[in-house]
């Protein structure tokens, strides 16, 4: 009787401490934040596939004032993205704050590549709140160009943030969405 008893009670404290275990491994889960900026939808269909995948919050990074398809007209150098991206100094506001950044590990910053980079929109929600501890890699879509000038260019303007490697997810699947969000957790 006294060994079934043992037994019994060495089963009990074996399940409590694995019960213990799983709790303490699921606290210990990043909380995952996916922001972007889309002018035109192509980043934001991106962006909502890679919350999806990443199991993470979705924001919208928006403008105060919306672009219309003349303010992106590249070829025009009096349009409002060519005048923003010719100053380096341009921070459009931004609607929508969020209130709980504390709260994330990790934050995907999405964006189309606008003049080789980022559009300077990024920049306004970089400086808008505290990304110290935190985890942030940048991805974009582009019509052509590369994320290299981009990811250089945010980890020169703030270097004290732990940057990961960014990527270029123009027509990612989400089992490419998924490989990438693994290898960077």
């Amino acid at each position: 009787m006294k060994k079934i008893i043992m037994m019994l009670t060495a089963l009990l404290a074996i399940s409590l401490s694995a019960c213990s275990q799983k709790k303490t491994e699921t606290s210990m889960e990043q909380k995952v934040l996916v922001a972007y900026f889309s002018a035109s939808g192509t980043t934001k269909g991106v962006a909502q596939q890679l919350a999806e995948v990443a199991g993470a919050d979705l924001h919208e990074i928006k403008p105060e004032k919306p672009y219309t398809d003349a303010d992106l007209d590249w070829n025009d150098k009096q349009s409002r993205s060519s005048v923003e991206m010719q100053d380096k100094h341009s921070r459009p506001a931004i609607t929508a704050k969020l209130q709980n950044m504390k709260d994330y590990d990790v934050v995907y910053v999405g964006f189309p590549i606008w003049w080789y980079t980022c559009p300077t929109i990024i920049n306004t929600f970089m400086e808008g709140y505290d990304f110290q501890g935190k985890t942030i890699i940048p991805f974009a879509t582009s019509g052509g160009s590369s994320i290299k000038k981009a990811c250089a260019e945010l980890k020169a303007a703030y270097p004290k943030l732990n940057w990961k490697e960014g990527k270029l997810l123009n027509r990612a699947s989400k089992a490419e969405l998924q490989k990438w969000t693994e290898g960077n957790r």
